[in-house]
Formats: C-alpha cells, structure tokens, sequence
C-alpha cells in the first residue's frame, strides 16, 4: 500500500485511534484479513466469522509486525476502531481504498497516474481479468486480484495492494444484486469497463436476464466521459455479439470500442482455428491491423476473452504485435479454470470453480473438440441459482453432453439429476450410446471414474463452486502417486 500515517488513516476511514497506537506510525505494507499474512508495516481488518472473530488475533497480528488493526471493538493492540459492526468495518475498508485508488488514479500524476480497467460479465471475468493483467503488465507494474476476489472485501483489498509504482490496476467486479457493481466502482473509479456478457448465472437472484444487463452496466454507467487523448477519458469495451451488452453503449457517456466476430466490431476475429490440442489460434484485426494469435488456453470461448483482453490493452497503449505476441504468452493463472492436467496417457481438464449454462456448454463443447479422435468422458455437478429454469437448464446440458458423444457421464449430487435425465432421454431416442452414472459426491465421482477411465480419454470436471469437484482430479492423481 501507499504509505499513510496512523492518524491520516483515521482520518480517511473514520476512524479513532486506540491502544497504544501512534499518531505517526507509518502504514506501509500489505492490507490483510488474516493475522498469518500480517507483515511489518501491515494493516490488519478484523472482520467476524462464522468460526473465528478476527477482533481475537489482533495482538497476534502486532506481534508479527503490522502497525495496527481495524477493529470495530476495543482490542489489546494498537487499533482504529470505527463505530459499528463488521459492516462499518468493510465501509471504512473501502473508503480506504477508494482515496488510495483516487490518489494513484489521478490524472494529474501524468504518465505515472494508475490506469483502472473494471471488468465484469456472467461468465469469464476470472480469465479475462488474468488475461489482461498479463497482457498489460509488459507497459507497467501491474496489480490483479487473484482468483475471483471481486466482493466488497476482496475488491478493495486488491485495490489496497497498490502503491505508487502500480501503472495497472486490472479490476474484476461482480453482483448480487443491482448496486453491487456501482459501489465497487465508487471504491475504485475505472476509466476502462469491460462487460463480457449477459448469461444464466445468479438468474435465481435477478429474476431474468434484464435484470442481470441492468446490473452488469452499472460498469459503464461509472465510466467517465470519452474523450479522444489517448490515455484520458473513459472507454467502454463491449461484446458486440451479445445484444444485451452491445445496448449497453446507450448508458455509458464514455466512448465506446466494440469488439468480437462481426465486421462492424472495432476489435474482432477471423479465421479461428481450434486445433488438436484445443487452444484456438486466430487473426485479429484491430486499429486496420492485422495479427495472428495462439492462444496457449483451452477452449473456443477463449476468442472472446483474448478480444476484450486485446481491446482493453489497446487503449493502455500497446500495438497490435505486442498485444498478439503477449497473449500468445498468457496462460491461465487462477486455479480450476480449464486447467489442462496429463496423467498416465489421459487428460484431464479441471474447469470446476463454477459452473453456469454457458460456461457448461463453452466447457462440453472444448471437450468434443479435444476428444475428437478420443473417448470423452463428463463429471458434471449441477449449476446454482438459477431460479425457475433450473430443471430444464439442466437437462439441457445433459442432452448436450449426449450430443457431445461422452462415453460415461457421471452427474454429482442429487441437485444435478436433470443433468442425468437430459442424457438418459437422449439414450433412450436412440441418439447417445454412453452410459449415465448417478453419485452422491465428489468421492463417489472420483471412485466411478477411477473404474471407468483409460488412456486416451480426455476428461472433463466442472460444476458449481459448493460441489468441490477438483477434489476428483485431486484424488486420481494423489492415488496414483502413492
């Protein structure tokens, strides 16, 4: 973090002073909410659980060096103690870190100012966040989140990981519920918004896919107004094939860049070519130049990620070569996302952070492509939060994983039986030959599989984050090596 006094730091959170803490005391060093990650000059926040309350670790936290804790009780340590609960604890966190990302932001910093790139969209926010940071980073120190820390805790803790070198600060925000992405963009104002799409996920929260638009353009609503100077102004990069997303052009006052496959899109690819290994190479076509791009992640949805990530580093500066050569790079960073395993002649693809109907198609439909001369085999948990449309949604993927020509799909959980009921229905048309196989949980997956399974096969794992279906590669593999 950039370095603050104790009492600046009260002052910007609201905060009073406690304990034994000194007014002049640098906070210089990591903002954390696990005493184990305290560091000399550190922050610590202590936020309450379900099992621990972080307010019983602040002196541990002193003790291995941080400065102080955030506390919204009285502790035995140096603290800032704000008045209220865990909530007024989070708002005073983010208020720290919205005069952090306003003071790196400021354009008045010139060429040192922090470029914020906010980036959201149903499904892919985690790769394309991990795309861009990539990419950008060759112009300057760049900050990301990792994983998927785009809540109002992990949002300003990100943002909170910066100092006066950052360049980038590459930014994903997701919703609940309409507000949610408004007010992490008051935490840190973007000057870049990249909206992916509008699909299925958290339907049963929003009601419809309108709903869903509504929030996610809150992005672009943030952005400032466009102006023409390079590296000034605002810049909504939006996916011209989602028609919910391309409208959005009409809320934003920020200049708008268009990308994806269609001839009018300002960023956009041709020629896409989904070779053997499932990695799609294409030509992109940006500024009136051309440029081949192979990518080195797996699936044909990535094409799409690589536009925005390309779009978005465009407008940071960087030309054509060096956007396709750096993307060419870029591999993935956040664990279970297409994460491509070879063990023992098969290959697994762990895609099980998440799990919606688009991503579990995107995800079924790289396994046909990989699996074209092999034997394709599905473990599949069902997709959560989608409401009314949950049951057909679901027999929907399984009907396709039947289309796909699986030789064993293994449907996980009693929540994800459509899935099972959608291939069974196409077995019993005539038009799949595979066999359903119904288990309680990813042990009994991983036992069904190990039965199964043989070299050649490629194998794909994905479902919604509460099913923790990495633990079914985890547990071949880990078998094996015993």
């Amino acid at each position: 973090m950039i370095a603050l006094t104790l009492d600046r730091i009260a002052e910007i959170t609201q905060a009073a002073l406690g304990g034994s803490a000194r007014p002049d005391t640098v906070v210089d060093g990591p903002v954390v909410i696990d005493s184990r990650q305290a560091a000399p000059g550190a922050l610590f926040v202590a936020l309450g659980g379900e099992r621990v309350d972080g307010h019983d670790f602040a002196a541990t936290s002193v003790e291995a060096g941080a400065a102080a804790a955030l506390v919204s009780r009285p502790v035995d340590a140096p603290h800032l103690l704000v008045d209220g609960g865990d909530e007024e604890v989070v708002a005073a966190l983010a208020r720290l870190a919205s005069h952090v990302a306003r003071r790196l932001g400021d354009p008045e910093r010139g060429p040192d100012a922090a470029q914020i790139v906010g980036i959201t969209g149903s499904s892919g926010k985690t790769t394309t966040k991990d795309l861009i940071a990539q990419v950008v980073d060759r112009t300057g120190p760049t900050i990301a989140p990792a994983g998927s820390f785009n809540n109002e805790i992990g949002h300003p803790l990100t943002v909170l990981r910066s100092d006066e070198d950052t360049r980038n600060l590459v930014l994903e925000v997701a919703a609940r519920g309409i507000g949610h992405i408004a007010h992490l963009c008051e935490v840190a104002p973007p000057r870049i918004g990249v909206v992916l799409n509008v699909g299925s996920a958290h339907m049963g929260e929003f009601g419809d896919r309108d709903a869903i638009a509504e929030a996610k353009g809150e992005l672009v609503e943030a952005l400032p107004p466009g102006r023409d100077t390079p590296g000034r102004g605002g810049v909504a990069v939006l996916n011209a094939d989602d028609p919910r997303v391309r409208a959005m052009a009409a809320r934003t006052p920020a200049r708008v860049v268009l990308y994806g496959t269609g001839e009018d899109a300002h960023v956009r690819a041709t020629e896409v070519d989904l070779g053997a290994t499932g990695a799609p190479a294409f030509t992109l076509h940006l500024g009136g130049n051309t440029a081949r791009v192979q990518l080195a992640l797996v699936g044909a949805h990535q094409v799409h990620n690589a536009l925005a990530a390309a779009a978005a580093a465009a407008e940071l500066g960087m030309d054509i070569d060096g956007i396709a050569s750096a993307l060419g790079e870029a591999g993935p960073v956040s664990r279970w996302r297409m994460e491509v395993t070879e063990h023992e002649g098969m290959t697994f693809v762990n895609d099980a952070y998440n799990a919606n109907p688009e991503s579990m198609r995107a995800a079924l439909t790289t396994l046909g492509a990989l699996a074209k001369d092999r034997r394709g085999v599905a473990v599949l948990s069902h997709m959560a939060e989608l409401g009314e449309d949950g049951d057909q949604a679901h027999e929907r993927i399984g009907a396709l994983a039947a289309e796909t020509g699986v030789a064993h799909l293994i449907v996980v959980g009693e929540q994800a039986g459509g899935i099972a009921d959608g291939a069974e229905r196409a077995a019993a048309d005539g038009h799949w030959q595979g066999e359903s196989i119904r288990v309680p949980d990813a042990e009994a997956a991983a036992a069904a599989l190990r039965d199964r399974m043989r070299a050649g096969d490629v194998i794909i794992v994905k479902g919604s984050r509460v099913a923790a279906l990495e633990k079914v590669v985890d547990l071949i593999t880990e078998e094996d090596a015993q």
